[in-house]
Formats: C-alpha cells, structure tokens, sequence
C-alpha cells in the first residue's frame, strides 16, 4: 500500500487517488511533424528508473490535482505533495 500525502487531507492510501503519469514537459511541434512525430511527443514517455515527479488526482477525497515525487525503485514517496486547483 502507498500512502500518498495529499496536503489538504493528510496521508492516504493511493486507492483514493486516480494516476495522473508522470509530470512532463510536452515538445513544440509545428503543423509539419507528421503522425509519428505526434504519437511519440504525446504517447512515448521515459521509463525512468529513480525519482519522478508525477500528478495524483484526490478523486476520493478533496478532488484536488497533485504533485509528488516518488522514487520508482523503491516506491518511496521523497517529499510532500504540492496541491493544485480543483
């Protein structure tokens, strides 16, 4: 079990929450990238190994978007979440 520490509601099991992936920044294509372009700028993503920041949305709970690093070795949750907006 993963407790995910939502800072409105205090710790949670990860049951309360929906996965969001991991947080990104999406590449500029212009309108002449072709298909393959799209599908790997929006669909391919790294498998990193270690810590990433991901987005968790309290869909049980205050159904706020949030941020979390957690280490994918370890499943590790390194810091406290940083909430969003509803």
């Amino acid at each position: 079990m993963l407790l995910i520490p939502c800072p409105h509601c205090g710790p949670r099991d990860e049951g309360e929450f929906t996965y969001g992936g991991p947080k990104r920044r999406l590449p500029t294509l212009d309108l002449t990238a072709d298909t393959q372009d799209w599908h790997r700028a929006l669909h391919v993503g790294l498998n990193a190994r270690g810590p990433i920041t991901e987005i968790w949305y309290h869909s049980s709970g205050c159904e706020t978007w949030i941020e979390v690093t957690r280490d994918t070795a370890t499943h590790q949750i390194l810091n406290k979440a940083k909430g969003g907006s509803t």
